[in-house]
């Protein structure tokens, strides 16, 4: 399978998100509500979808897509002047006359099909990160009958120079590895997960509504993890440094209490990228993420790891989950 046309595309929905950034979120000054940044963030989303979903109709157009937009949203979400604003971003972009009627079509590419093969598209995952210009990523993760079987993921602020404009990486599995390269495709570097069983280092969510920072604390703490360094990161970019051995561990437990669903296309890529580089990446009791049921996932947490102390991080997390039910 050739993925480079889905790789360009994945180029060119980052070359559009940072244009966006610097025309509408760089530009302003400090804004404290989320509702103040939904243009940007919607051009954005909008128009990263178009690109990935123009390349998978043209090269692939017998398969499945699944993706967070949809062309019925961006006809009755998006103002005349944020449609106009896509349509002169990806026709800069692609050195073509875009429609609206195009972008329609390209959101929607696939979403009526069915096949072995289903693609998972997440345009902009980490929208905080992406606003105040932290880390985000573009994400594509490939199911094959109901199991992870490849990604791509564009992540924009991957420990290059910020003022290159072809800073950041591409990570993406081809022939059953994973793979790192530099956005101006220099040479790819194959990804292993590190080997450290000691200065660990553990990657968790920025934002306090997507997994409960005490109760994965806890959970280090009975793994005998209490040393770890911890680093908070916005958007599925973790996935990426375990597979890279950039970190060691990512858990993702959710608040205690929560119905906050787990979205297939915030997982998917970075499940792939794990495993491709020789990780583990589980639910909280050690069976397998399963990737079968549409757009949401049924585990109740996941725990990534580069495979050294998993077991430990099962353990841990299991007893975590006794003694909650004892003082339920």
């Amino acid at each position: 399978m050739n993925l480079d046309p889905i790789k360009e595309a994945v180029r060119q929905a980052l070359t559009l998100c940072r244009k966006v950034q610097i025309k509408s979120i760089m530009s302003l000054n400090k804004i404290s509500t989320d509702k103040q940044y939904s243009e940007p963030v919607t051009i954005a989303d909008y128009g990263a979808q178009a690109l990935i979903g123009r390349a998978l109709a043209q090269h692939f157009p017998d398969d499945a897509v699944l993706s967070e937009e949809a062309g019925s949203q961006f006809l009755a979400l998006t103002s005349d002047s944020q449609k106009a604003e896509i349509i002169s971003l990806l026709t800069h972009i692609l050195d073509v006359n875009v429609l609206q009627s195009d972008i329609v079509r390209w959101l929607d590419a696939g979403s009526d099909k069915t096949s072995d093969r289903t693609w998972i598209i997440d345009p902009i995952d980490g929208t905080k990160g992406f606003i105040n210009m932290r880390h985000y990523a573009v994400g594509i993760g490939i199911i094959e009958k109901g199991q992870v079987a490849g990604a791509i993921m564009g992540t924009p602020l991957y420990d290059d120079d910020p003022e290159d404009e072809n800073f950041g990486a591409l990570f993406y599995i081809e022939n059953g590895k994973a793979y790192r390269q530099p956005l101006d495709n220099r040479e790819a570097q194959v990804l292993r997960v590190s080997d450290r069983s000691e200065n660990v280092r553990v990657v968790q969510s920025f934002e306090k509504k997507h997994a409960s920072k005490s109760r994965m604390a806890n959970v280090r703490e009975k793994a005998g993890l209490t040393d770890a360094h911890i680093e908070n990161l916005d958007s599925m970019v973790k996935y990426a440094m375990v597979a890279a051995g950039d970190a060691d561990v990512y858990m993702r437990l959710p608040n205690l209490n929560s119905t906050r669903p787990h979205m297939v296309w915030d997982h998917a890529p970075g499940v792939a990228l794990v495993l491709a580089a020789g990780g583990m990446a589980t639910d909280v009791d050690g069976s397998p993420l399963d990737f079968s049921h549409g757009e949401t996932l049924p585990n109740k947490g996941m725990l990534i790891s580069n495979g050294k102390f998993h077991d430990k991080l099962v353990a841990a997390t299991q007893k975590l989950l006794e003694e909650e039910a004892a003082n339920a």
